[in-house]
């Protein structure tokens, strides 16, 4: 299976200086971002659902609809869907459409969530944080196998016979399922017969070769082919012309927002001996000039098994043309060195 390089975002909305950027001009940046993610020949663009005011993106297939009618190859995904506090009758079908004006482009890449803000929101407890994404996940392949559906559950409404439309035009529609570092979601894709993205934003990726295992081991066991069922790694991280570029361009807005996630989940302020740890071999951030990005994403891969890598360039908001030139070097010139590794 060739290798896949891909992007994310959640359309970040705080800059290192001066007020934050609107959420319409992000949103239109990023529908510009994934425009040229497209020219350059990147095969996926990845967009999270959020629910806060830093980031600009709380309906990714919306914005994914907006970059269909803009490009014609990228593969158009979630990153992720917080499944657990949404209706999958509602998600499917959002996603059956974007696929439709994709001309068969879309993926849905489901999660529990990583922050809070979605639960209240849409009327959910965390206390049923882990079942509520069972559930709704069971529910989601149901409808994406079957047109017409009966169903019961815990947490929403039957379903009798019911038909949900409009159809994609894939068959099946791509579903994921994005893991943090959770065992038990691992086993819980591995026996559907789903790949994983696996979220690594700290530590080393030797850490994670447990998790690769366990996902085709659980594929193995309830019948399926490991080597069909694609893995997927999601990591922050930054391309330059020149590794010293990218570091110091990198560091100040990565270390503004970690700072500010630090201050809400009870961490240090992020500091530059960290940073500096952290873009290490042995680190989980993936950064330097384009043959550095592209070493450092084959080691991955050999250590991983994983079939496509997916780069969050801005987790702190960089300046919109730093991430347009990031983003034309890991297509121009990252990825043609991965496929040929």
């Amino acid at each position: 299976m060739t290798m896949e390089i891909g992007i994310t975002t959640f359309a970040e909305t705080i800059p290192v200086d001066g007020p934050p950027i609107s959420h319409a001009v992000r949103l239109r940046q990023v529908i510009e971002e994934i425009e040229l993610a497209d020219q350059v020949g990147l095969d996926v663009y990845g967009v999270g659902e959020h629910h806060r005011p830093d980031f600009a993106a709380s309906t990714p297939t919306v914005v994914l609809a907006a970059a269909a009618g803009r490009t014609e190859q990228i593969r158009l995904s979630s990153a992720v869907t917080i499944l657990s506090s949404d209706d999958p009758v509602r998600v499917f079908q959002q996603f059956a459409t974007l696929d439709a004006v994709s001309s068969g482009r879309a993926e849905l890449l489901a999660g529990r969530g990583s922050f809070i803000e979605s639960f209240p929101l849409f009327g959910y407890s965390l206390d049923d944080y882990d079942e509520l994404f069972a559930e709704k996940l069971d529910l989601l392949l149901a409808i994406r196998d079957n047109e017409r559906v009966t169903w019961s559950g815990t947490f929403r409404s039957p379903l009798v016979e019911q038909g949900i439309y409009p159809r994609p035009e894939q068959h099946p529609l791509p579903v994921w399922v994005g893991v943090g570092g959770n065992p038990r979601s691992i086993v819980r894709a591995g026996v559907r017969g789903l790949p994983v993205a696996l979220a690594i934003i700290g530590g080393s990726p030797i850490r994670f070769s447990g998790l690769a295992d366990l996902h085709r081991k659980s594929l193995k066991e309830a019948g399926f082919d490991p080597v069909k069922v694609p893995l997927a790694v999601h990591a922050h991280g930054y391309v330059s012309e020149s590794e010293d570029q990218a570091v110091e361009e990198f560091y100040p807005a990565y270390a503004k927002a970690m700072t500010g996630l630090g201050a809400e989940r009870g961490w240090g302020p992020m500091t530059r001996p960290q940073y500096d740890s952290m873009r290490s071999s042995q680190g989980s951030l993936v950064l330097g000039d384009p043959a550095q990005v592209a070493e450092t994403i084959l080691r991955w891969r050999d250590i991983l098994g994983i079939e496509r890598f997916m780069l969050h360039i801005s987790v702190g908001t960089l300046p919109h043309e730093q991430v347009l030139r990031s983003i034309e070097l890991l297509g121009t010139e990252v990825a043609p060195l991965v496929r040929a590794g």
